[in-house]
This record gives C-alpha cells, sequence and structure tokens, in this order.
C-alpha cells in the first residue's frame, strides 16, 4: 500500500464532513445467520445511500488470545462474507482493521480523553469478564474506546448498532464531545447516531429460543453458518427446536413460545415479509409442515451465500488484493484525520 501523504489542518472549515456509516465485524468463529440478518445484508444495502466503511476488526479480535497462524485465514473468511452478501468493493470500502495504523493512534489519544469512570460502567466487559477482571486484559477492558477511534477517525455520523453495543455507542459520541470541548475544536468530532438494525437483527438459537444465535456456541446446531452447505441447512432447520403446538392466527398467540417466534421470525426476514403475514399463511399448521418450507427458503437464500465465500476463499489473492485497495482508500479519509488530531494536541510535528 502507498503512504497517504499527511493533509495540512486547515482550520475549522475541515470540521464540517459528509455523512458516513462505519461498522466492522471481528474475526472470531463462523458467521452465522444472526449476522447475516442483523448486519451484513444491511451493509449491502446502506452502501447505495451512503458511504460505507465495513472492516475487519482483527485489532478487538485479540482482546482474546487468537491463534497467530490463523488469525490472517478467519480476516478472509470474514471479507468473503462481506463480498459473498453483497458489498460491492467499488462502492464501500471494505479493510482489515489492522492495515490502517490510524485506528490504534487516534485510540491512545481517545484513551487519555476517555474518563476511568466512563469505562467503569461499561456492562459488557462486565459481563465478559466476570468474576475474573484481574485477568483479563487491557485491550479488553478499553476496547470501547478503541471502537469510538474505529467511528471517528473517519468522522462517520452513522453507525449501526444493536442492543447490546448501544452504551459503546453512547461512549463514543461522550469521547467526541470531550475531545471538541477540551482542545477548542466544536464540531471537529461528529456526535455519531444509531442506526438501528430493526427486523430480523435478533435471531435466536435454534436449540434454545431464549438465548441469542452465537458462533461462540459450542452447539453447531444452534446456528446456520453462512458456510453450510444447502444439506447441512435443511436439516439444522429441520432439527430446530419446537413445540407441539400448530401455529396460531396472530403473534399474541406466540408469546410464550420462544422457539416458535424465533422460526417464524426467521422466516419472515428470509422473505422480506412480517409475521403476521407468515402466520396468515400458515395458522393452523404444525411444524411438520412449517419447518420444511423453512428449510427451502433457507436453502434458496443462504446456499449461494456458501458457495460464493467457498469460491471467494480458493483464490486469497483476489481477497488480499480488495482488502489491500480497500485500506489505501480508508487511510486517505483517516491519515488527514489524524494529522489534524495532532495538530489540536499540539504533538510535534517535525
Amino acid at each position: 500500500m502507498t503512504e497517504p501523504a499527511p493533509a495540512q489542518f486547515t482550520g475549522p472549515s475541515s470540521f464540517v464532513g459528509p455523512d458516513r456509516v462505519l461498522s466492522g465485524v471481528q474475526p472470531t468463529g463462523d458467521l452465522h445467520l444472526g449476522n447475516y440478518l442483523g448486519a451484513l445484508v444491511k451493509f449491502a444495502r446502506l452502501q447505495h445511500e451512503i458511504p460505507t466503511f465495513i472492516f475487519v476488526a482483527d485489532l478487538h479480535a485479540i482482546t482474546a488470545w487468537q491463534e497467530p497462524a490463523k488469525l490472517k485465514g478467519q480476516v478472509r473468511e470474514i471479507a468473503a462474507a462481506y463480498l459473498a452478501t453483497g458489498l460491492d468493493p467499488k462502492v464501500a470500502t471494505i479493510f482489515a482493521q489492522s492495515a490502517v495504523p490510524e485506528h490504534a493512534e487516534l485510540a491512545w489519544v481517545f484513551n487519555c480523553v476517555a474518563r476511568l469512570g466512563w469505562l467503569d460502567r461499561m456492562t459488557q466487559f462486565k459481563d465478559k469478564a466476570g468474576k475474573h477482571k484481574e485477568r483479563e486484559s487491557v485491550g479488553l477492558y478499553t476496547y470501547p474506546v478503541l471502537q469510538a477511534a474505529d467511528v471517528l477517525v473517519y468522522k462517520a455520523t452513522k453507525v449501526p448498532v444493536g442492543d447490546d453495543q448501544k452504551q459503546h455507542l453512547e461512549l463514543c459520541r461522550d469521547i467526541a464531545a470531550k475531545f471538541n470541548h477540551d482542545f477548542d475544536a466544536p464540531g471537529f468530532f461528529p456526535l455519531p447516531e444509531a442506526l438501528t438494525q430493526g427486523p430480523g437483527a435478533r435471531i435466536m438459537s435454534l436449540r434454545d429460543g431464549s438465548a441469542k444465535m452465537s458462533k461462540s456456541d459450542p452447539s453447531d446446531n444452534s446456528r446456520i453458518n453462512l458456510t453450510d452447505d444447502a444439506d447441512t441447512i435443511s436439516q439444522k432447520v429441520r432439527k430446530a427446536r419446537t413445540d407441539p403446538d400448530p401455529l396460531p392466527e396472530t403473534a399474541d398467540g406466540l408469546e410464550g413460545r420462544a422457539e416458535a417466534r424465533n422460526l417464524v421470525g426467521i422466516y419472515a426476514a428470509l422473505a422480506g415479509t412480517t409475521e403476521a403475514q407468515v402466520l396468515a399463511e400458515y395458522a393452523g399448521q404444525g411444524f411438520g409442515a412449517f419447518k420444511p418450507k423453512l428449510a427451502d427458503l433457507a436453502v434458496a437464500v443462504m446456499g449461494p451465500i456458501g458457495a460464493e465465500m467457498r469460491r471467494l476463499l480458493d483464490d486469497p489473492a483476489e481477497i488480499d488484493r480488495i482488502l489491500g485497495d480497500g485500506a489505501d482508500r480508508a487511510r486517505a479519509i483517516a491519515a488527514p484525520t489524524v494529522a489534524e488530531v495532532k495538530k489540536l494536541v499540539g504533538f510535534w510535528a517535525g
């Protein structure tokens, strides 16, 4: 990659920037149906509505131990998933986080802006660390600050978030506001807004309708992986946990039926329709009739994605080329931001 030339700080007029959206996925574990419906399909739509930056969050990944020999391959797999689910590298900027050093550089400045009490309130660290927080890496504790740098190095204004990340976006806004105040630079960093993920964002486990579908679940049958072939997808749907009652006529009839609601929700999300419309079609039918229909739909939608991912992964050089081009484009935005930050902070520029 070519080294972008540092931009000259031009004063308050440079504070005004375009809308941008930014998001990323960690290269840890297999991506699944929940990731597709909750994020990836929406990235593909957003790229045509607003300048879109989508990265593979390998810096975040190493807050937990990653096998170095496998990490690069995991990055390629996430990139392949982005491409297979509709992201166009000529439209969206797709890159590996570690290939843009400005993320880490800005994160250090933000570590010095953020307050300890702010991080102490982050519930995700408490959930992940449990009773053994003293044994966790400092990176796990401070990774919400790196998330803020991820967003603000591009002066992104929109961030797709689920419920579990809303607190981190609020922290990002607090850091941006404090930086702008501390360095007498009103409006330098935007206060990014959440893009809520809407229907299909919370897909539950096929084995437990009360637990979110997760790539960390030890049971592979709990999720449909993006790389699953047609037979595997069909088998997982047919084995999904259900109850003996038929489907109701209205959504009210799904109360207390977590597994039934999950499968109806998956069908609606895959078909681009509503729960009400699904129930209107299948009311009174049992899961013996409904599951084969859902399996066919899941295979029709997800099967081509897995096939395209496998095709892409057979050509790692092409994935690397796309990621390299994306990193160059990302640095063309990120480097001027960090150059302006250094001038505001008072760093020696040589």
